[in-house]
């Protein structure tokens, strides 16, 4: 898998002028050492304007990423996925207001690495998740659904635990914050 993050960084990266790139980051399992993990890479691509659809979307699809769906209200969302040479399902958002949802993806992440007790609750969770979507023939979305409690609970403590400390931006405690009174995010 560590071969597999490497091959990640360039395609996004380089396929796109520097001006429309603000951040790229590495969530979901794949990125809290000691974490099962399916082989999927999730990452969220700041872009300058996710509206801006033609600054990205030809020069990542030369790339080989295929796009999948667009979410305007849901952050200004777009989904992309690289099948090869590894699985990569990439997140586009946009900076400032729209990068909420990314900043959840970070506090989570950033707090699961810290703190084992919520990693394994988390890779329970997952699990148990998993098993009920496989037995009654779901979906991602009710596998999502079914982990939203759990994830709110670990962001709560995380928003917390960054505040008390002083740490990190302001929005994304506030996003942390925020993720405890709203729906699941959405990352694996």
């Amino acid at each position: 898998m560590e071969k597999g993050i490497k091959a990640f960084h360039s395609p996004p990266a380089s396929a796109l002028p520097a001006t429309v790139i603000h951040a790229v980051h590495h969530v979901g399992s794949t990125c809290v050492p000691g974490l099962a993990a399916k082989p999927v890479i999730d990452i969220d691509l700041i872009v300058a304007d996710p509206a801006d659809e033609a600054s990205y979307v030809p020069a990542l699809e030369a790339a080989g990423y295929h796009f999948l769906f667009r979410e305007p209200p849901w952050y200004e969302h777009r989904l992309f996925a690289l099948y090869a040479p590894v699985f990569v399902n990439l997140h586009i958002y946009g900076p400032g207001e729209l990068d909420l949802e990314s900043a959840r993806h970070r506090l989570l992440c950033d707090w699961l690495r810290k703190c084992p007790a919520d990693r394994d609750l988390y890779a329970r969770v997952k699990r148990e998740s998993s098993e009920k979507v496989k037995a009654k023939g779901e979906g991602v979305g009710e596998y999502t659904e079914y982990k939203g409690a759990t994830i709110r609970e670990i962001l709560a403590r995380a928003a917390a635990d960054a505040a008390a400390a002083g740490q990190g931006r302001e929005e994304t405690v506030e996003a942390g914050r925020a993720e405890t009174a709203g729906a699941g995010t959405g990352i694996e």
